[in-house]
């Protein structure tokens, strides 16, 4: 009698473990599944990190620092090629879509965001409602008469077309203007890159936000007064405007940061960016991590 108790019990302990484990491995993978990596580049962006590295661990996501020795010693394997964010510079983050096979990775399709590929679908709602684009060496050689094409006279804003941003966009004098003062040969040395000219136009306050599967998550002001970032609640005006224009523009990505200013008394268009190389300034790290999450997983069972 007391062999065969013991006999159930131990079969019972048995039949316990067995489902304990069962589930814990189960648990195990469903939290493998569900775990995103995200790689930083803190340096670029050490203000804006320390909260978005926060929400990450938070969140129980992995952490793990960007080395640019990688791109001489490898990856690491403890990185997966799934399931990966990264954010730092803009020239890493247009590095890593193109060399690296991470999902949704770096979220920087260099192409995409070129002002080329998106300013036409963009017009009624962009700061320019006139532009050009052509080489940098036919805009010096022609500069009064590309003005007058798009309505200026003595002075134009020039821009790059990359988003990489090879020279900052400013105001230049057309009568004057020359390669040097697009910065050439200190930033960049090809004569032919593209640019953007089209008529000066005054800004006024400027916000960002971040755009995830076409939805506002989270949205930054620009004060210039104290020089500081502010958060931005997603029913201010600004953000329906963002909002509205997400949804009816081509997405360059399935994340991006979108650009937001006052211009002659309207919200306009500014710009769009990619995610992995952009500042997110005050926007909310806990929607960002949140969202990105999971577009993250999302894209990986797609895979799968």
């Amino acid at each position: 009698m007391a062999a065969r108790l013991s006999e159930s019990v131990s079969l019972g302990l048995t039949n316990f473990v067995r489902s304990w484990l069962f589930d814990l491995v189960r648990q195990a993978e469903e939290n493998t599944m569900n775990s995103v990596t995200w790689v930083l580049e803190s340096e670029v962006f050490p203000e804006t990190h320390a909260p978005l590295r926060k929400a990450i661990r938070e969140r129980g996501q992995r952490l793990i620092d960007w080395s640019d020795e990688w791109w001489y010693d490898g990856v690491p394997r403890r990185i997966p090629t799934s399931a990966v964010i990264f954010h730092g510079s803009l020239g890493n983050a247009a590095r890593v879509a193109k060399e690296l096979h991470w999902t949704p990775g770096s979220l920087c399709p260099v192409d995409a965001f070129c002002c080329s590929a998106w300013y036409e679908a963009a017009k009624p709602w962009l700061v320019h409602s006139a532009w050009t684009i052509c080489p940098a060496k036919d805009l010096v050689a022609n500069a009064s008469a590309v003005a007058t094409q798009i309505g200026s006279e003595s002075r134009i804003f020039v821009r790059p077309d990359s988003p990489l941003k090879p020279f900052s966009g400013r105001v230049v004098d057309v009568a004057t203007l020359t390669l040097a003062k697009l910065d050439h040969g200190f930033y960049f040395d090809d004569e032919s890159l593209s640019v953007i000219a089209a008529p000066v136009k005054a800004i006024g306050r400027e916000w960002r936000f971040v755009i995830v599967e076409r939805n506002v998550v989270a949205g930054s002001a620009y004060d210039p007064a104290g020089r500081k970032s502010l958060p931005v609640a997603l029913d201010a005006e600004a953000a329906f405007f963002a909002s509205s224009v997400a949804a009816k523009i081509p997405a360059p990505a399935a994340a991006y940061v979108l650009d937001v200013c006052e211009c002659g008394g309207e919200l306009r268009l500014l710009e769009l960016n990619p995610f992995g190389g952009a500042d997110l300034y005050a926007c909310d790290p806990v929607a960002i991590v949140d969202a990105l999450s999971a577009l993250a997983n999302k894209q990986e069972v797609d895979r799968s």
